[in-house]
């Protein structure tokens, strides 16, 4: 048995639990054993807890505390997970996660513009404090159906920044495209729902040279329709097993059809964890992890939704 990703799952214990807002809880974890892997922000973890599918949680708190810090939204259609943390997890107990993944790194600027939806303020609030420890201008647009419903308002207020709260409820719908012409050199950040990120991509089209402006990360993959392909070839580089991909396989099935185990929780093309190296080949990318600028590089792919370009695609599996 081939292994894609060996790195063993992380036994932690449940530090404390703190409903933030109607419907989230923020869950702090701390290692059972030594201490937990170093993070950016914009990382997540993957949580793992019994009868559940796993699923992937922003990391929320300091990266320099010793302890994890993440957020979970109540869904009124929770597979188990989000129903088992509200439901079930207590302080004490333990559970296991995998990770951290960053798929959503903050990278160097003068200026930033965060927007959040939901939920999707968790990546940003590790985001704004690092921009305002270096010294970086930053606006933060922070989106919800009410204030009841939004987590860590008060956190933010204590920041003191350039932060804008906007309640459907109060406000109604925010202007993002107001936001983004009046910050025309600002780096954008966003996280949210797929109708919020979708239609800001509209706005700040990717850029496979790099100049791009905008970073986003997605909670639901939004809905595309490919045109269908036809089969091709993948190659194990490290045995040099060839294996055909028709059109209604995924190369992620195709690899666990010969024995090779990967890493996959979301297979959606949202989470990053199958991300698998490309030797050789033109990948289709059909992800949303990650940016234009790295899929031009065309050396890896999330192989549970990205295809082949080519007829011939060789893996580092």
């Amino acid at each position: 048995m081939v292994t894609h990703d060996d790195a063993p799952d992380i036994a932690v214990r449940v530090r404390a639990l703190r409903v933030e807002a109607d419907g989230v809880m923020s869950v702090e974890l701390d290692a059972l054993s030594g201490v937990l892997p170093p993070w950016e922000p914009g990382a997540h973890i993957d949580l793992v807890v019994p009868g559940a599918p796993v699923r992937q949680y922003s990391l929320s708190g300091d990266p320099a505390a010793p302890h994890y810090r993440i957020a979970v939204l109540r869904e009124s259609d929770s597979r188990g997970g989000s129903r088992y943390v509200h439901e079930t997890l207590r302080p004490g107990d333990e559970v296991a996660i995998r990770g951290p993944r960053n798929h959503f790194a903050l990278e160097p600027a003068d200026e930033y513009l965060f927007i959040a939806g939901g939920i999707g303020i968790t990546p940003m609030l590790p985001m704004v404090s690092a921009a305002a420890a270096a010294g970086a201008r930053w606006r933060l647009v922070y989106l919800g159906s009410a204030c009841s419903r939004m987590p860590f308002v008060d956190e933010l207020t204590a920041l003191g920044g350039d932060i804008r709260l906007a309640p459907r409820d109060e406000v109604g719908r925010a202007d993002l495209v107001e936001e983004i012409v009046a910050r025309p050199d600002a780096l954008v950040y966003a996280c949210g729902p797929e109708r919020m990120l979708s239609a800001l991509r509209e706005v700040i089209p990717d850029d496979a040279s790099g100049n791009g402006r905008l970073r986003y990360e997605y909670f639901s993959a939004p809905v595309v329709e490919y045109e269908p392909g036809g089969p091709f070839v993948i190659r194990l580089e490290t045995t040099g097993v060839d294996v055909e991909v028709d059109p209604d396989t995924s190369v992620l099935e195709a690899l666990r059809s010969v024995g090779v185990e990967v890493l996959s929780d979301c297979e959606e093309g949202i989470c990053g964890s199958c991300e698998t190296h490309v030797i050789s080949g033109e990948v289709e990318h059909r992800d949303f992890v990650l940016t234009a600028q790295e899929k031009e590089r065309n050396d890896c792919m999330m192989v549970c939704v990205s295809r082949a370009a080519c007829p011939l695609l060789v893996l580092d599996a």
